[in-house]
Formats: structure tokens, C-alpha cells, sequence
């Protein structure tokens, strides 16, 4: 069966589900939506810690890139990540990938950095959030044993990893008869990525408390874990999801899910805390990425110091 008409398939039906999800509670949640009141300084305070996020996801990417020898710049440095963060809106996960690979090469960074810190910094992000998702929520989500397991085993992998792929890469010539080129795969740039990547996430975690205090009226009771934990999950569900750009409808039907289970929010005020939490978050990043997309790039800056 065709590829292309699965992935539709799953899109109708995952729309489905979530129009339904409205329909039945749309009452609690026009209610809601009415009456909220939302207190504008923790609201404020979300927005400013999704943006030290960010600084700190960009710098921890441009330090990868650096880590293969390359040299680039902040200010280019964000423009790729934000510009290239806009192709996760569409189907399918590579396009991300693929605009950070072409708009790095655009800046004079080697095809290699530039695809292979793409590469470090996704997979290192799932591997760190599955961690991170795991400790803040050991109380509030009953963690099997076999997924702590497969999160320690990939860790370990990672950290193997630039020791063991020229060795494999070797292997495979001697066997196939082929002469691939051996990666460089720097152990710097596991480190970077891991412990900039577990920071963002930890970042996240807080802000979306306060996002939930700010958008109910301070009405929110859990520890700061449970809050890391609901929004990483549910973000890293959404990111697996292939067949949703963005992630969209596949987080907000686990979020809510999460979020009524855990008993931090119920009913129409989950509603609240998930729609309300997408826009967030869209907003914040799509706006950026606009915004420095019909900006005149800077100057190639491969030269600019470390």
C-alpha cells in the first residue's frame, strides 16, 4: 500500500479523534475560554524561559558544529536554527534536517558538520527527554522497567558511539568488499549535545508551570516533576509521530490524557492548559523563524572566532 496514502489515512483519523475530543466537551471548554482570567507575569516569565531555551539549544548546536573544527557565529547560528526549525510543520521529520544541513553548507560549514551535528543534536534530544521524562516523573507515571532499560542502553550507545563507528564503518569494508569513508564523529559533541540538550528540556519543564499558573489564575498544585514530565512527554510522543507535522493532534490527546490521569488538571481546564500550550509555544517559534527568513542573512561567518 502506498506510503504517502497511510500517512493521510493516519492524519484523518487522528483529526477525527481529536475533533470528537471537542465536540463532546466543547460547552466546558467555551465556559472556560470566557471566564479565564490569566495573570500576565507568570505568563511572562514562560515566554522568557522558552526563550533561554532556545539560546541554550542554538549555542548547544553551534558547539557541536565547532566540535568538528568548524567555526560559526551566534547570530548565524540562530537564524539556521530558527529557519530551519520551520520544516517541522510539515509532514514527515527530515525537513528540519535537511534546511539545517543546506542553510549550515550556505554558511561555509562542511557537509559533514553540518549534517552530522543535525543528526547528534535529534537523536540526543530524544535520548536526553526520555531521561529527563523518566526521573521528573518517577512519581507521578508509573515507569516500566523495560523503558528505563532501553534509555540507559541508548545513553550508553551515544556515548560509545564516536569510538565504535569508525571500527563498525571498517568492519562493513572489509565485509562488503566497499571502501566507505570513515565518519568523524566527535566525542565533544555528544557531551555538548547532552548536557545542552537536558538543560533545555529541564527549561521547558519549568516554564510550562508556569504557563499553567499563569493561564489558571495560580490554581495549579503537582511538583515542578510532574509539570517537566507532562510536557515532555507528551512533546517527545509528538515528535515520533511521523505522520504529524509538528506534532500536532498526537501531543495534545496525550498531553490531555497525562494531565487528567496525573489529576493536576481536569475537564475543561486541561483543554485550557493544551490548546493554550500549543499556541504558546507555536508562537514562539514560528514567529522567530519568519521573522529572520525574510531577513537578509549575515555574512558567511566560518571565520568568526569560537
Amino acid at each position: 500500500m502506498n506510503r504517502h496514502f497511510i500517512r493521510r489515512a493516519l492524519q484523518v483519523v487522528l483529526f477525527a479523534i481529536v475533533a470528537r475530543y471537542l465536540y463532546v466537551n466543547w460547552g466546558d471548554y467555551e465556559h472556560v475560554f470566557r471566564v479565564a482570567r490569566p495573570l500576565w507575569r507568570p505568563l511572562l516569565a514562560s515566554c522568557i524561559l522558552v526563550g533561554v531555551a532556545y539560546v541554550v539549544l542554538i549555542q548547544t548546536w553551534r558547539l557541536t558544529v565547532v566540535a568538528w573544527g568548524e567555526r560559526l557565529g551566534f547570530r548565524s547560528a540562530a537564524r539556521i536554527w530558527f529557519v530551519s526549525n520551520l520544516g517541522k510543520y510539515l509532514p514527515g521529520k527530515v525537513w528540519a534536517i535537511a534546511a539545517m544541513g543546506t542553510l549550515s553548507q550556505q554558511q561555509g560549514i562542511s557537509p559533514a558538520a553540518a549534517v552530522g551535528s543535525s543528526l547528534v543534536i535529534q537523536l540526543v534530544n530524544l535520548v536526553t527527554g526520555f531521561a529527563v521524562f523518566l526521573i521528573a516523573g518517577a512519581n507521578a507515571v508509573n515507569v516500566p522497567a523495560a523503558a528505563l532499560a532501553a534509555v540507559v542502553t541508548l545513553a550508553i550507545a551515544l556515548a560509545l558511539a564516536p569510538a565504535a563507528l569508525p571500527h563498525a564503518v571498517r568492519l562493513v569494508n572489509r565485509i562488503s568488499g566497499r571502501q566507505i569513508a570513515v565518519p568523524h564523529l566527535p566525542a565533544r559533541a555528544i557531551w555538548w549535545a547532552a548536557v545542552g540538550t537536558t538543560l533545555a528540556w529541564v527549561l521547558y519543564g519549568v516554564a510550562f508551570r508556569y504557563f499553567a499558573i499563569g493561564m489558571s489564575a495560580g490554581a495549579v498544585g503537582g511538583a515542578l516533576g510532574d509539570w517537566t514530565a507532562i510536557f515532555v512527554g507528551p512533546y517527545l510522543v509528538g515528535f515520533i509521530a511521523v505522520f504529524a507535522p509538528g506534532g500536532i493532534g498526537v501531543r495534545e490527546v496525550a498531553m490531555a490524557e497525562a494531565l487528567q490521569r496525573s489529576g493536576l488538571a481536569v475537564g475543561a481546564t486541561a483543554a485550557l492548559l493544551v490548546v493554550g500550550s500549543r499556541v504558546w509555544l507555536t508562537v514562539l517559534e514560528i514567529i522567530p523563524g519568519v521573522l529572520l527568513l525574510l531577513v537578509k542573512p549575515p555574512r558567511q561567518d566560518a571565520t568568526s572566532s569560537r
